[in-house]
């Protein structure tokens, strides 16, 4: 897979929650756990967090048979094509990586959070005693040894598989035909389609945090896309004008030769 885009598959319905690539993801990446309490629910900890890249997600869910329903999701960077995060980024530490996935450069992080700010998938977290923002890399020194992502290789159930962009979204659709119902495909479709594709076994309406439509933010797109190139066009015209003017006219003509008259009243 050395050099080609690709996408990581999350079957979530052969997920059994057994958090082995939460574990594996915290200890490949030597990120601390840290003490919490009960707040109702198995899933621990209750979000992700600057030392917690990827989370499985536990949720109970009625259908409307009234059939009750464990829901169980890995969540964490969605690593989009068209990623919000890498726009807004002043410093270059978030950037697309050969893999198409997007990779961050710690170093580079000057703790602005523009990235958190800009994350349709509110993943990105700051770190006040480092002033750095943290995520998933998509275990990027891995990939480049050719080597399977940390929480990949720990899955036991096959809900997590990785592979070349197309092949792996043609693996989902032929899944969801599969499963029937309510079944469906997240990720190929936003933000100019994301390196972690979902197979859902509910609508995805149903899901904590996960938004139904995902997207840049429209001042994101206006400044960046739009505005800012037009104010390099502006600028590069004033220097040609310039140029122009200086090849043309010459330089500054000062009026006169240099000499300055008293305009006092002495003799």
């Amino acid at each position: 897979m050395k050099g080609s885009e690709i996408v990581q598959l999350i079957d979530t319905t052969l997920c059994t929650a057994c958090r082995g690539c939460q574990v594996a993801c915290k200890q490949w990446n030597e990120n601390p756990g840290l003490r919490t309490k009960n707040w109702g629910s198995y899933q621990n900890p209750p979000d992700l967090g600057w030392n917690t890249w990827t989370l499985v997600r536990f949720q109970e869910y009625v259908d409307s048979k009234g059939t009750l329903k464990w829901l169980f999701r890995k969540d964490g960077c969605m690593h989009c094509t068209d990623a919000a995060c890498v726009k807004v980024c002043p410093s270059g530490a978030l950037y697309h990586t050969e893999f198409g996935t997007v990779g961050l450069n710690s170093s580079l992080c000057i703790g602005c959070k523009e990235c958190i700010a800009a994350c349709p998938f509110d993943v990105p977290r700051y770190h006040q005693e480092t002033d750095k923002v943290l995520k998933c890399d998509f275990c990027y020194n891995r990939l480049k040894g050719n080597e399977l992502p940390a929480c990949v290789k720990s899955c036991p159930t096959g809900a997590l598989s990785i592979g070349r962009k197309d092949a792996m979204i043609e693996k989902a659709y032929r899944r969801v035909k599969q499963l029937g119902g309510d079944a469906n495909v997240y990720g190929d479709k936003f933000v100019g389609g994301t390196h972690l594709i979902y197979v859902l076994g509910e609508k995805p309406e149903v899901y904590d945090k996960l938004p139904t439509r995902p997207a840049v933010p429209l001042t994101i797109i206006a400044w960046k896309d739009w505005l800012k190139p037009l104010s390099l066009i502006a600028s590069g015209g004033v220097v040609v004008g310039a140029f122009l003017h200086y090849l043309t006219h010459g330089p500054k003509d000062t009026g006169g030769d240099g000499d300055q008259t008293d305009q006092g009243g002495g003799k």
